[in-house]
């Protein structure tokens, strides 16, 4: 049980003694960069979706970037996404010299709204690249419907969606529907490899293709030959780094039916203390699909005098860690250097402002979501205006 006077972070990796004893094994072998762990690694992943081709590597930035090149997205082309995301989602897109094309989301799933993605479709889009926020996927049967009609690729960035289902399967799902799609594994992630990612691919080719494109476009030939045909990086996962991995697999589905618990219990706590019904929105109930990575609730800081920073640091003085989850993408000088104004996406726009990210992760007990709870109305309450 945790120490009623603890610090309550906003996230927490779980990591065992098997894990940390795999890992010596790994340092002790000579072997630590790429080798037979990313291939175990690989192959349990394809397992667990299914079948589907996996190749893995150092961060899930890479695995978006290598998936935007194995679609062929290059300068001129246009890729709708949602400004609602960590800034990667579109760095990738701006690194290849294509535009993104920020499209507005949906107030209630805070994901990218179809309906107006359908809208933005010009003679100049080649893909669509939605992001699943905090692992909700988007409604994939339309999303798939849409990019078939009108010829597009799709990369889910389902960076925070391991373990999310659509319609009763797995996102990434050899059955299910997708292209390409990339999950990460970084620290915050229900499946964490320190750092890293995957990626699900289509076919032999394209896996080739991403192979090469993580190692400097390398393609080995017999013992002391390779040849170079493409321009790759250096965005290969290590076999640490995939030990980890691999031990954290086998825990997953534990992970996340704590997760659905803790999530529940959310719920039910603070629809009691009918928070929801004034001073904030809560996320979408929607247990059939979300992997729950994150637990958010949107604050109304039009009752509210003060704001979302106020917010956060009385929190932090009570010993209850928050995060922020996303500041909209376009609002950043970097893109507004490019034209990109907030405005045009203003239902982003305002949640990117109210939203804000609860404590939630697999060793947190049920006292210490009271504890948040508590915590929360106790602050919220104050600032009631």
């Amino acid at each position: 049980m945790s120490s009623p006077n603890a610090f309550i972070p906003f996230t927490k990796p779980t990591i065992d003694e098997a894990t940390i004893s795999a890992v010596a094994d790994v340092l002790r072998s000579g072997w630590i960069t790429s080798g037979p762990k990313v291939l175990e690694f690989e192959k349990a992943l394809s397992d667990y979706l299914g079948g589907s081709i996996v190749r893995c590597f150092a961060n899930g930035t890479a695995t978006m970037k290598i998936a935007l090149q194995v679609a062929g997205i290059g300068p001129g082309d246009e890729v709708i996404t949602t400004p609602l995301s960590w800034v990667a989602t579109s760095n990738v897109i701006l690194t290849l010299g294509a535009k993104p094309v920020f499209v507005d989301i949906d107030p209630f799933t805070r994901n990218l709204d179809l309906n107006q993605v359908a809208l933005a479709i010009n003679s100049r889009t080649r893909a669509i690249m939605p992001v699943y926020l905090a692992g909700l996927p988007v409604d994939l049967n339309h999303l798939y419907s849409l990019a078939k009609q009108h010829q597009l690729r799709v990369i889910e960035d389902a960076a925070q969606a391991l373990g999310s289902s659509w319609g009763g399967i797995r996102v990434g799902h050899q059955q299910g529907p997708h292209d390409l799609v990339s999950f990460s594994f970084q620290a915050n992630k229900n499946l964490t490899t320190i750092e890293g990612g995957c990626l699900v691919l289509n076919n032999q080719t394209e896996a080739t293709l991403a192979e090469k494109l993580r190692l400097q476009g390398v393609t080995r030939q017999g013992f002391d030959g390779m040849e170079v045909d493409v321009l790759g990086g250096k965005d290969n996962l290590t076999d640490v780094n995939a030990v980890i991995g691999l031990q954290q697999l086998k825990q997953l589905t534990h992970f996340q039916e704590r997760r659905t618990e803790l999530a529940r219990h959310y719920f039910e706590v603070l629809r009691a203390k009918k928070l929801d019904e004034a001073l904030l929105q809560l996320p979408p109930d929607d247990f059939s699909n979300s992997n729950w990575h994150m637990f958010q609730v949107v604050l109304n800081l039009n009752r509210l005098d003060t704001d979302r920073n106020q917010i956060m640091g009385e929190l932090k003085e009570l010993g209850i860690g928050t995060g922020v989850h996303y500041p909209v993408i376009n609002q950043f000088k970097l893109y507004r250097d490019l034209g990109f104004k907030p405005e045009d996406t203003p239902i982003a726009q305002g949640i990117g402002r109210s939203i804000l990210t609860l404590p939630l992760y697999p060793t947190m007990t049920n006292d210490d979501l009271e504890r948040v709870v508590n915590s929360l109305e106790k602050v919220l309450k104050r600032h009631q205006a």
